[in-house]
């Protein structure tokens, strides 16, 4: 039965509305242009030791767009490793869970309390990243878990889901996760072979429909005309080892070079993260 008395909210979030003068031609919002170099990824704050109740926690801040944007804010904390209950079969490595959900406000459509589709394929693709990265033998009939809070998405806000920009966007909070999930990691004194860091990397096109596509990395979709396709990669410098790849778009099969420049730029754009989680991490040891 229905609580009469009480006065739910809105479902999704709302806008305030904005009057224009009906004699005036409306104006189009100008549309924010990327002012980073093609190679240069955004500049992102990383900090380790946030949650103290848990094993092992980060949390990871990416600059927004400069336009009115939301940038991307992420809280990850492990937990274990731990030993399994007794009805659980014997495993000789230990079993990882990941848990990734958005907050219900951190993007402009509101989100539900239950892991949509989107968040379990994010937490899909950042199981089989990590999963190269720890020694999983060193536990044995263990658990660990790990959980990643969006407390806030990439998107703008004259942006709209209509544009069908959300999925780019996705690869971007990928990216993130594997970065926070990492220094969590090591915070935890998870023993890994290398620490994992995420990278992306997308084909663009500007200035309308005859201009050459070019390969940028760490993109924001609202910056670009027109995105034609993205990869999202995970990767470990020190083995140069590959955990995860992640690719979307419509490029015809036969144009192999593209493929192999996207996943060059993926890697390029990881690396750079690397050199923040590395940083972060020498800081809290020293």
């Amino acid at each position: 039965m229905a609580d009469r008395r009480r006065i739910n909210g809105p479902v999704g979030t709302t806008i305030p509305p904005i009057y224009d003068d009906a004699s005036e031609k409306k104006s189009e919002v100008a549309r924010a242009t990327r002012s980073r170099p093609a190679n240069v990824i955004r500049k992102m704050y990383l900090k380790t030791g946030v949650t103290p109740s848990a094993s092992g926690s980060a949390y990871l801040e990416i600059e927004s767009s400069g336009n009115g944007g939301s940038g991307l804010k992420l809280s990850c904390s492990v937990h274990g490793p731990r030993a399994l209950p007794r009805s659980t079969p014997f495993s000789p490595h230990i079993i990882l869970s990941t848990h990734v959900k958005f907050a219900p406000f951190a993007t402009k459509q509101r989100r539900g309390y239950i892991r949509d589709p989107i968040e379990r394929d994010l937490g899909t693709h950042l199981e089989a990243a990590l999963r190269g990265s720890i020694i999983a033998d060193r536990w044995p009939k263990s658990g660990v878990d790990i959980i990643i809070s969006i407390v806030e998405g990439e998107q703008d806000r004259e942006t709209s889901k209509a544009q069908g920009i959300e999925a780019w966007d996705t690869m971007n909070a990928l990216s993130g996760c594997i970065t926070v999930a990492s220094a969590a990691l090591a915070d935890a004194g998870i023993d890994c072979v290398d620490t994992v860091a995420g990278g992306v990397a997308a084909l663009v096109q500007d200035a309308g429909d005859d201009a050459a596509p070019s390969i940028v990395v760490d993109p924001i979709p609202s910056e670009h005309d027109k995105v034609l396709a993205a990869c999202c990669i995970a990767y470990l410098p020190t083995r140069q080892e590959v955990t995860n790849l992640w690719f979307k778009g419509d490029l015809p099969a036969s144009d192999m070079d593209v493929y192999t420049q996207l996943v060059e730029k993926g890697i390029q754009a990881s690396k750079s993260a690397n050199r923040v989680l590395v940083d972060c991490l020498n800081e809290t040891v020293g």
